[in-house]
């Protein structure tokens, strides 16, 4: 199978490219700067050469968009809005050219499309898309509107020959140095891994693992096309998620951090207090009724896998070995 991954060097692309290389599948990675081999450069708005490799190929998914990590600035929501409608619109006239277009395009999303909410779960049927919540940041519903774009660009592609996912992701935890789990993990470590503004705010989460075989469920899956919630079924409150994840790394204590403290600390790592403060509680309907089992569905499980693979992976780097993830 050749699968092809516009924006494919990030912390996501990194773990498909290695899962399905590792089973055989030929990968082609489209990014601004290739460095290495079965890497192809393209600039994400325009069509060109590169457009050559989704031509014949089996998949593409597409993952291409500005980090979400940084502060929030209108210059920086722009950014992220016009990298993913642009990269989503010329992956689009890609498919539509080719002369063998690919069999399924699966586009990269997010669960911040859901509203900001505690009392209930939201599913792909049943949730509620954010943008009109009261009492939170008036920016948070620009976010919203970047996933809808987003989403929308795909939806509205002219490529009848190539079934269409948008995924849904929540936050997708590997023991990756640079990923979400490095970062949260380095903060238990140093006792700063406690509730944040209370910690009631739900987060929605997905191990590397379960990102990968649902990845590969909605590629065999010729019957799924539409939105689809990429999300453990075992979302939880920000103060037992961290709680959890001290227990996983042996660490007692963690210490709490107000909303100010949130926000200095936010600030000086040059990224957004939405990413901490929005309650993300996502439940995957369609997978579990397609049949989709996670392997990890709980936190507990899932914490205490990534810790004992991030420690391999420090002590492969210490002796000079790559540690390789099942």
């Amino acid at each position: 199978m050749k699968v092809v991954l516009p924006g494919g060097t990030g912390q996501v692309g990194t773990v498909l490219d290695r899962a399905l290389t590792a089973a055989g599948h030929e990968v082609v990675v489209l990014t601004r700067r290739p460095r290495r081999e079965g890497e192809i450069a393209w600039d994400g708005v325009t069509l060109g050469p590169w457009a050559e490799a989704i031509d014949g190929s089996d998949v593409v998914i597409n993952l291409a968009g500005r980090s979400v990590s940084c502060r929030y600035t209108p210059e920086n929501l722009r950014a992220m809005m016009d990298s993913r409608v642009d990269s989503a619109r010329v992956v689009g006239e890609a498919i539509a050219a080719a002369a063998r277009p690919p069999r399924v395009w699966l586009q990269m999303s997010t669960a911040t499309i859901y509203a900001h909410r505690f009392d209930a779960p939201h599913d792909e049927a049943t949730g509620v898309i954010g943008g009109r919540e009261a009492g939170v940041p008036d920016y948070w519903a620009f976010s919203v509107e970047i996933a809808k774009n987003w989403e929308r660009a795909q939806a509205e592609a002219p490529t009848p020959s190539t079934r269409k996912v948008a995924l849904r992701s929540a936050m997708v935890m590997s023991p990756d140095r640079g990923g979400v789990f490095d970062v949260l993990l380095r903060l238990a470590r140093l006792g700063l891994g406690g509730p944040v503004a209370g910690g009631a705010q739900y987060v929605s989460w997905i191990h590397d693992e379960d990102f990968v075989r649902a990845v590969r469920f909605l590629i065999a899956r010729d019957d799924l096309e539409g939105p689809v919630n990429l999300a453990s079924p075992g979302p939880l409150p920000h103060r037992e998620f961290m709680r959890t994840l001290r227990a996983a790394r042996g660490v007692p204590v963690g210490l709490p951090a107000t909303r100010w403290m949130a926000e200095l600390g936010a600030f000086a790592l040059r990224t957004d207090t939405e990413l901490l403060f929005k309650s993300r509680r996502v439940m995957p309907g369609r997978l579990l009724g397609a049949g989709f089992e996670f392997t990890f569905p709980e936190w507990d499980r899932a914490a205490a896998d990534l810790v004992r693979r991030a420690g391999a992976a420090r002590v492969g780097r210490g002796t000079g070995r790559t540690a390789v993830a099942r």
